[in-house]
């Protein structure tokens, strides 16, 4: 059974130091734009940050064309963002979620393939998994599908299918690890299966498909998800 991990949300709680990051990327930037926890949670519901400045930014301002120069300032906004994430999570303040490490510990020893799917971009994943992993963290994972390899973002089940066509496995030899409602969206329509571990972020998301809710991974040995898997 290959273990299919999102990222944001799934691997770490990483939505409040991505929030903070743009807040100060904005900031930075003279923009008079501070996203409120409300407002992020609303626009986790669009996939992608660069996607997320664009949304907030026609919400301000209706009938706004994205024209190529505001695309380059977004572009600019973004990789200013993603680079003072990349600086909190160096620093060791967005740790892994309970659970995590031991399962992928356990997949590992028990020969069972593990990959990644997720609409954030390989600098960010980069940044989340060299702290607790080391420089070396790719070798961990079988496939990797990622925001810039799959720019159809979830729900749209692009990277799910990416990543099983890498892993050379059909939907029934894998299990999706997800956080949020666009993510299980993407994986079921990929044919998959899906465990869901809810932040504080997505706990509001319609979970509805399913096949189990859990609060973390913290409870979840890999005996049991297999049992689980059936």
């Amino acid at each position: 059974m290959a273990l299919i991990f999102d990222v944001d949300g799934t691997l770490a709680d990483t939505e409040g130091a991505h929030r903070e990051a743009f807040n100060e990327a904005f900031a930075a930037a003279g923009l008079p734009w501070q996203w409120s926890e409300a407002e992020y949670i609303r626009l986790l519901a669009v996939a992608g940050g660069r996607e997320r400045i664009a949304r907030s930014w026609q919400e301000r301002e209706p009938g706004l064309l994205l024209d190529d120069e505001r695309r380059a300032t977004i572009a600019r906004l973004h990789a200013d963002k993603t680079r003072r994430y990349e600086a909190r999570v160096g620093q060791g303040q967005v740790p892994l979620r309970p659970g995590v490490r031991r399962l992928i510990d356990e997949a590992r020893a028990a020969g069972h393939p593990l990959a990644i799917a997720t609409t954030t971009t390989p600098a960010n994943i980069d940044a989340l998994l060299r702290t607790p992993f080391g420089p070396g963290w790719r070798s961990l994972f079988a496939a990797i599908g990622d925001g810039d390899s799959a720019p159809r973002k979830k729900p749209d089940p692009e990277v799910y299918l990416q990543v099983m066509a890498a892993l050379g496995r059909d939907p029934e030899a894998c299990v999706a690890l997800e956080d949020s409602g666009n993510g299980l969206r993407a994986a079921r329509a990929a044919g998959l299966r899906v465990i869901i571990t809810p932040t504080s972020f997505t706990a509001g998301d319609d979970f509805t498909g399913a096949l189990a809710v859990l609060p973390d991974l913290s409870s979840l040995r890999l005996p049991a998800l297999l049992s689980l898997l059936g």
